[in-house]
């Protein structure tokens, strides 16, 4: 168990540079930590050598910097007031094309507002619960830009969290085709915390060369929304039968579900979003945040449930429910749990 039911939080303020250098101060052991666990993994796992992933760290380089230079300029500046080579903060943002598991099982679910509480997008983040010791609660204020508020492990570009202009995101696994260069898929999530509406959100990620799939769901000033991303388009689910919608780790889209056909089934993908939708649909119209957490707490079908325990499965049962997060971007705030939601509990951050 963690030390303190909170994440550490850190807030820093002024061009890409200057937020960089205060991440790279506040965050040097975190960060340190983190690019040493990423060079592990790649040892362990896929057998990268120092050498083969400093190489294609720097293969990505030209891609992001095409993208955002903002984003290149602020990790340099993680690096310099860390003290960590350079390529070492760009391996972290592209160590998921080695592998496309970076988010692992995770569920997900936006909400549109009610007559009791406002928009809500909402997540269990399934993963790895060795990163926990180098997450971090980091709210970024640049010049000229929304403001935003990420859990995220410290050296990254960007992950889930909101800005100030109403835009929430959440991110799963979406198995399909992958290659390993192209933008990350961090500079394309942080793009679109720049965003101050889905079609600009969206244009965001369609801008971008690719790298990985990648699911992000949203709240947006103009609703709950969904984007399935893939190398080659990105699909914008809306809410059809009910106000909200939900997702995991298999396709929606009908344009893009062949590919699901192609690729295995993430740990239960489909009885964890048939479970979500079931419980969403029990509770009715006025969906409580109490509601949400009671289904992000549930153990129906466990050891692959929406809340997710380590276990004995060879292949997955490391991966645990490293936290849980509840996003209000009106209320500019998210809840979020460090450890499984039902022993943990939530605490609330307030950009």
């Amino acid at each position: 168990m963690p030390d303190s039911a909170r994440y550490r939080e850190i807030d820093v303020a002024g061009s890409p540079l200057e937020m960089g250098r205060q991440t790279g101060e506040a965050a040097r052991e975190e960060i340190a930590g983190f690019c040493e666990l990423a060079l592990d993994r790649l040892r362990e796992m896929l057998d990268v050598s120092s050498e083969q992933a400093r190489a294609h760290a720097e293969h990505c380089l030209p891609y992001a910097e095409q993208y955002s230079a903002d984003s290149v300029a602020e990790l340099h500046g993680i690096a310099e007031a860390a003290d960590i080579p350079f390529w070492k903060i760009m391996l972290l943002q592209i160590r998921n094309q080695f592998t496309p598991d970076a988010d692992a099982g995770c569920t997900s679910l936006s909400l549109p507002a009610t007559s009791t509480r406002g928009p809500i997008v909402a997540q269990n983040w399934d993963n790895d619960p060795a990163l926990d010791p180098f997450t971090i609660v980091l709210t970024r204020r640049p010049v000229g830009k929304p403001a935003l508020m990420t859990v995220t492990q410290a050296g990254l570009i960007s992950y889930v969290g909101f800005n100030d202009a109403g835009i929430g995101a959440c991110l799963n696994s979406l198995p399909a085709p992958s290659r390993p260069t192209g933008v990350p898929h961090y500079f394309t999530l942080r793009e679109l915390y720049e965003s101050t509406s889905l079609e600009a959100a969206v244009q965001a990620i369609r801008r971008a060369e690719r790298a990985i799939p990648a699911n992000i769901m949203l709240m947006t000033p103009e609703g709950p929304a969904d984007l399935e991303v893939t190398l080659e388009t990105v699909q914008v689910l809306r809410p059809v039968e009910t106000g909200w919608i939900t997702h995991t780790n298999h396709c929606l889209h009908p344009e893009l579900c062949e590919y699901n056909e192609q690729f295995p089934e993430l740990i239960g993908s489909y009885p964890r979003k048939a479970r979500i939708d079931s419980l969403l649909q029990a509770y009715g119209d006025e969906i409580s945040v109490d509601d949400i957490k009671a289904a992000l707490t549930d153990h129906e079908g466990y050891p692959r449930s929406l809340c997710r325990h380590v276990n004995d499965d060879a292949d997955t049962g490391y991966w645990q429910t490293v936290f849980s997060v509840i996003i209000e971007p009106e209320q500019m705030r998210m809840q979020v749990s460090r450890g499984t939601p039902c022993s943990a509990g939530y605490e609330v951050y307030q950009l």
